[in-house]
Parts: structure tokens; sequence; C-alpha cells
């Protein structure tokens, strides 16, 4: 099957089957979202989604995030993942937010990239979801996901996964194709027992016609 059919089908099955497909991070602003995504770094949704009610609380924005103490957001956030460089992320983040942008969440990724905390992936995710930009964040779960299916090939980096896919998902599909390849992979093509038999892409996948 050429690259371009595998693609087609891959993208008919998710708009059949999932037309609708977003983040499972709780959030209302832009801030809220860049928060919950740096505490996401090797962290479940439902982790996260426990921590950033009582976080946001205390920080309900930049300006108060950006005059907190340490122990004050370490204490919130310590049941998730690295704590420590998560609250010095999340204040470094703030203070460029407030001190750079003035506030206000700027849409373009190599901006969003000048905030503590915020590499490409979650620049990605800010663009995508919040400003609905055709940029697409690579996990770890898209980048499974992807090459088990056959989308990339002997892609070695996200930066790499994310080249491939791009190239041969439509432009205006590019933010939602993110949350298909992520809830796939959280839920059924899961990384260590994947569950090919209840799969619906199985009929175009490299990794079950190699298994079969």
């Amino acid at each position: 099957m050429r690259k371009e059919e595998r693609f087609k089908k891959v993208i008919e099955y998710f708009e059949t089957h999932k037309p609708v497909a977003e983040t499972e991070l709780k959030y209302k602003t832009p801030y809220e979202l860049i928060v919950a995504t740096i505490l996401s770094a090797q962290c479940t949704d439902v982790r996260v989604n426990k921590i950033t009610p009582a976080l946001l609380k205390s920080f309900p924005d930049e300006k108060t995030l950006a005059d907190a103490q340490p122990e004050d957001v370490y204490e919130i956030i310590k049941s998730c993942s690295y704590p420590n460089n998560k609250t010095k992320n999340l204040i470094g983040m703030a203070k460029v937010l407030v001190e750079k942008f003035n506030g206000i969440v700027p849409s373009d990724i190599n901006e969003l990239q000048k905030l503590p905390g915020v590499g490409r992936k979650t620049a990605n995710v800010i663009a995508s979801v919040v400003f609905n930009k055709p940029v697409l964040a690579v996990d770890t779960h898209v980048f499974r996901v992807s090459a088990r299916i056959g989308l990339t090939i002997n892609s070695k980096t996200p930066l790499k996964t994310e080249k491939q896919l791009v190239k041969y998902i439509p432009e205006g599909k590019i933010p939602i194709a993110h949350h298909w390849l992520l809830l796939h992979g959280r839920y059924v093509c899961r990384a260590r027992k994947p569950k090919c038999d209840e799969c619906g892409l199985k009929k175009f996948c490299m990794y079950y016609a190699e298994k079969n």
C-alpha cells in the first residue's frame, strides 16, 4: 500500500469513528493549558487534572504564579512526576509570560518555546489547541502509533515524525490528527499490549500485517 493511500484510509477511519477528538487536559484559558501541559510531561492527564484545580485556585493567572514561592507550588504539585523541575518551569514560564509577552500567550511556536518548560511538543499543543494552527505535537503515543501503522518510516526522532506526518495530512486536519493518534495510542494501540483485535485500523496497519 502506498503511503498516500494509507494516510487517506487512516484519516477516513478517524473522521468516521472519532469526528470529535480533543485534549483530555482540563483548562479554560491559554494560561491554564500551558500550566497543565507543563505538568503533563511524563505524567498522566488524569493525575494532572487532579492537581490543576488547587494550583489554579492559588495561582489563577500568570501574575500570581510569577510571584509564587517555589515551596508553595511544590506542595500542590508534588504528586506529579519531577515536581522540583516543574515548579521551577511553572514559575519561570509565568515570569517570562508577564515580562516579555505582557501576559498574553503567544501563538507562534518559536515564541512559545521562549517560555521555560515549553519545548516544541508543548508549543505545538498550545498553538494547535488554542489557536488551531496546523502544527502537530508528537508525544510518545503519536510517535509509537505513527510508526506502527506505517505512517512514518525510519523516523528516529519526534521532529522527523512530525515532518513526515504534516507532509501527508491535509493542513486543516493537522490539529485534530494529533488527538486522533494520541487517543488511539492511549486506549487502543497501547505500548505493551495493543488491542489489535478490536482496532479498526488493522486492515491497513503494517504492525498488524507483520504479526499476522
